[in-house]
């Protein structure tokens, strides 16, 4: 891609239930336009309903994939579609909450075969590999560890942070175990070593957290990873 045509933007996909009340649908694209600012490229997002994903085709145009919070989403098979392509077509793809908590579906589906992996939020039976946390996150804010030499870790600069969060579903244990020996590593963690954000080491750039970091922008302060997703899709 030729950043210096203004004509060809950075397309990006924001798949997810846009909701205008929603804070982290507020400030994704405050986090988009600061992030494209300081790298100095055009970038432009497209709101995709979970009910538009049907198909490669409806993201096939697109250089980068975000699947946003917000969830139960009104079409789950879409946001696993969405998941599930940006993985498989090593597309740059970026996922917070309810994105984190979808990739972590998709890959147990996908690729480790628990076909019936689900979520505590809407699934009463098979495997939950998304569980109710023992304490809630919504509108909480706290420390996370990042692995060294991690894509987090290099868009930070650092390897402790602070992010706020607004959930009430993370990693069930279980799961957290069954991970170890996966190329999808986890690459942040709590105090208490629940997992908060991971890595597909497989693919150029995945990455998906628990914690809401775009919300940074709503209080005038960079993204850091947004700037990190970006700066992959355009290469």
């Amino acid at each position: 891609m030729d950043l210096t045509d203004t004509s060809s933007p950075l397309r990006i996909a924001l798949v997810g239930d846009y909701n205008a009340d929603v804070l982290a649908h507020q400030a994704i694209p405050l986090a988009i336009d600061d992030a494209a600012a300081v790298l100095d490229i055009a970038v432009r997002y497209d709101w995709l309903h979970t009910t538009a994903v049907q198909s490669d085709d409806d993201l096939a145009d697109y250089d980068a994939i975000w699947v946003v919070p917000a969830s139960p989403y009104q079409h789950t098979d879409g946001a696993l579609h969405a998941i599930r392509y940006a993985r498989e077509t090593s597309t740059p793809f970026l996922g917070t909450c309810g994105g984190f908590q979808h990739a972590i579906i998709e890959y147990a589906r996908n690729v480790m075969g628990w076909d019936d992996a689900g979520h505590a939020e809407t699934d009463r039976e098979g495997r939950l590999v998304i569980a109710p946390l023992s304490c809630s996150l919504v509108e909480k804010t706290d420390g996370i560890e990042l692995r060294p030499h991690t894509l987090i870790a290099k868009a930070y600069g650092r390897e402790e942070i602070v992010e706020g969060y607004h959930c009430n579903y993370g990693v069930a244990v279980e799961f957290a175990a069954a991970l170890e020996q996966e190329p999808l590593k986890v690459t942040g963690w709590d105090e208490q070593g629940d997992i908060r954000a991971v890595e597909l080491t497989t693919h150029p750039f995945f990455v998906a957290t628990l914690f809401q970091h775009e919300r940074a922008a709503l209080e005038g302060r960079p993204a850091p990873l947004v700037q990190a997703f970006l700066h992959a899709a355009s290469h």
